[in-house]
């Protein structure tokens, strides 16, 4: 093709509009990604981004949030703050925040109390906290402690072989009392006999097993006639001076402990013993309504409802169709026999009643057929942490923070046996190479063959 004196011109007027367009194109994109900042999280779990939990409880605050973190002059602690602060930011904008070093913001840091690197002050509301550690956990705990308007106490009935919450035994609560706390609540034991109920939120009576003298009965019917809260957990047994308390609530326990036989579900979840009932199923109430997963209920015992009454009740935990109320007793080999008086599931472990009250408020409480399952050594298992710190709430009367549930991080371990690593190890270092050197060889002969 012959090039004239037109043709050349034409090109290179091409030629000058497609670096225009180019160089616009560039232009363009460096504003977008300048205003606009799009991003998108695909770890495993989403662990880089803020859970479900925290974003709802971010979208409960009306008020702005300041948080001032201190940390090492260094690029890494500097840039891990900013990162898991922005996140906070991405979904609530008016979250304030400031990374600081203590050693040169002194007089601020005086002022905020810092002790040592790491530690954050959180502000809302007009009341502050300081955390040691910036993570999603403590700052979600920090803001929803802030968030109340008062923090809840909550008392613990002591004097009759109750659970105790400063116990680290295997059946005491310390583990369940510690996250309470952590969630803005104030603890304190309870003994009926000297203590006033006044300014209680909720009363907790965590498995009673010696016996209540009648002045407590008479102090805790008039809690009770009061409109105050309460939580009942009663293990399988005799319920004694507490039949008042089933009367006037209209419940009853059922003879037996609920047992479920089926062994696909057992080997699934790891239980040993058919007394362990998982929970998969959950009424339709706010405590149980965002429960995703099972909770596992070591030998308790079903309750229902005698009869109509002035209490709305509300079952929370369905047993499987496949359980049943067995009166024989705990063992490893267990039958359903209707003539000894076993009742089929499904059954209900746990239920929650209310009734209006004075000063325009509902009176709540909640009766569960089983105390194990908050106690250390199962208030981990599954979802049973969560369905604790829901019940609390809902008693506590913070509905908008039911479900407040920190993540826990994803098994990120990888784990080989021998003859997978031997079977890595050969691809990657013989037939990786054996297979690049036969494709050269193919390239090397067609080449010379044309």
């Amino acid at each position: 093709m012959r090039m004239d004196k037109h043709s050349r011109l034409q090109l290179r007027l091409q030629s000058i509009i497609f670096l225009l367009l180019f160089l616009s194109t560039i232009g363009v994109l460096a504003w977008l990604s300048y205003e606009y900042n799009i991003r998108s999280d695909w770890t495993v779990n989403q662990r880089n981004s803020l859970s479900q939990d925290t974003i709802e409880l971010l979208h409960t605050l009306k008020q702005p949030v300041i948080i001032r973190s201190y940390q090492m002059d260094d690029d890494g602690s500097v840039q891990a703050a900013t990162e898991i602060l922005k996140n906070y930011q991405r979904i609530k904008a008016d979250v304030q925040f400031k990374v600081l070093n203590p050693d040169l913001d002194i007089e601020l840091a005086k002022a905020d109390k810092i002790e040592r690197y790491g530690q954050s002050l959180i502000q809302y509301n007009g009341k502050h906290e300081t955390i040691d550690n910036l993570s999603e956990q403590e700052i979600t705990n920090a803001l929803l402690r802030l968030s109340r308007e008062k923090a809840p106490l909550l008392a613990f009935v002591d004097n009759h072989g109750e659970r105790d919450p400063q116990s680290d035994s295997n059946t005491g609560y310390l583990k369940f009392a510690q996250q309470l706390k952590n969630n803005g609540f104030v603890l304190r034991r309870l003994n009926l006999l000297t203590d006033k109920l006044e300014g209680i939120d909720a009363l907790i009576i965590a498995a009673s097993d010696k016996p209540w003298l009648p002045g407590e009965i008479d102090k805790l019917m008039e809690y009770i006639k009061q409109g105050g809260n309460l939580l009942w957990l009663h293990d399988p047994g005799k319920l004694s001076q507490l039949q008042q308390l089933a009367d006037t609530l209209n419940i009853e326990f059922l003879k037996g402990v609920v047992v479920d036989d089926d062994p696909g579900l057992r080997k699934t979840l790891g239980i040993q013993h058919p007394s362990v009932v998982p929970i998969i199923q959950y009424g339709d109430h706010p405590i149980t309504r965002q429960i995703r997963y099972n909770t596992l209920f070591p030998i308790a015992e079903a309750l229902k409802s005698k009869e109509e009454s002035d209490w709305q009740n509300a079952p929370l935990l369905i047993t499987l169709p496949g359980s049943w109320s067995d009166t024989d007793g705990l063992s490893l080999k267990v039958s359903y026999e209707a003539d000894k008086g076993d009742q089929k599931g499904p059954l209900y472990l746990g239920m929650a009643l209310q009734r209006p009250a004075d000063n325009n408020r509902e009176q709540r409480i909640v009766v569960i057929g089983d105390s194990d399952f908050l106690a250390n050594t199962y208030v981990g298992a599954g979802a049973n942490l969560l369905l604790g710190l829901n019940i609390m709430n809902w008693l506590g009367e913070d509905d908008e923070l039911i479900n407040i549930d920190p993540r826990s991080a994803p098994d990120l371990s990888l784990q080989l046996d021998d003859t997978q690593v031997l079977f890595i190890s050969f691809g990657f270092l013989v037939a990786l190479p054996l297979l690049l050197l036969l494709g050269g060889i193919v390239i090397w002969r067609r080449r010379k063959k044309s």
